[in-house]
């Protein structure tokens, strides 16, 4: 797939179990590692590795294995290596602490309520 293709398949499969709050920001004239980052967030400690679970198996059902997962077993963030489309699933309280958005110059963002 390409990169537009893996961004789509990722916000659809976050679709799928009701991920909220969902950003898409491109990257790609910022960062050498990845193109989009995807944040979302998760009602609970389960729903966030439901949906990190869950983009990951549906990856692997299409031969598009992520490069890592890491943080399932705590499920405060879960992040997603899908290479060019790096997922950030996190709890509400973990978002707000971090605020991985305002890292990012507004001209580089551009939001998706999917």
């Amino acid at each position: 797939m390409q990169n537009q293709q893996i961004l789509e398949f990722v916000l659809d499969k976050i679709d799928d179990l009701k991920a909220r709050d969902i950003i898409t920001i491109d990257v790609s004239k910022t960062s050498t590692i990845t193109d989009f980052m995807v944040i979302c967030s998760g009602n609970s400690k389960k729903h966030v590795q439901s949906i990190a679970d869950h983009v990951a198996l549906e990856a692997k059902a299409v031969d598009e294995t992520p490069l890592g997962v890491e943080g399932k077993d705590e499920g405060e963030w879960v992040l997603v290596d899908m290479g060019p489309v790096v997922l950030h699933v996190m709890q509400e309280g973990t978002r707000d602490f971090y605020q991985l958005e305002k890292l990012w110059q507004p001209s580089n963002r551009s939001s998706s309520d999917e």
